[in-house]
């Protein structure tokens, strides 16, 4: 089961993560979310259990529990939408030239009327 964890102190990194889960059983992953350009911790993560049961009692216990100045938001992690094409959804696909009111301003793009 993956688990979501907001709420995290900003210097907590995997490992710690990890060691918070394990107490609750089998931890197959924990990942603290890091900004690209900093490098520095997001704040949150997210923790793989194998087995649900154990998932479920990491969450039930975890939940609003202050771990620094705020509490900790922890629940089942939801289902991305996958970022690919086909008709899994996820983002906007305009299709050639948009036909079906995509214009509202009529053909001329430039002379655009209020």
């Amino acid at each position: 089961m993956n688990i979501f964890v907001a709420g995290l102190p900003y210097d907590l990194d995997d490992a710690e993560l990890e060691e918070i889960f394990e107490k609750f059983g089998k931890v197959n992953s924990a990942k603290v979310a890091m900004d690209r350009q900093t490098g520095k911790s997001r704040g949150f993560g997210f923790v793989e259990m194998p087995v649900e049961e154990e998932a479920k009692d990491a969450i039930e216990s975890l939940n609003n529990i202050s771990l620094g100045k705020k509490p900790l938001i922890v629940k089942a992690a939801e289902d991305r939408p996958s970022g690919g094409g086909g008709s899994s959804g996820g983002g906007y696909r305009g299709g050639g030239k948009g036909g079906g009111g995509y214009n509202k301003f009529g053909n001329d793009r430039n002379r655009r009327r209020f």
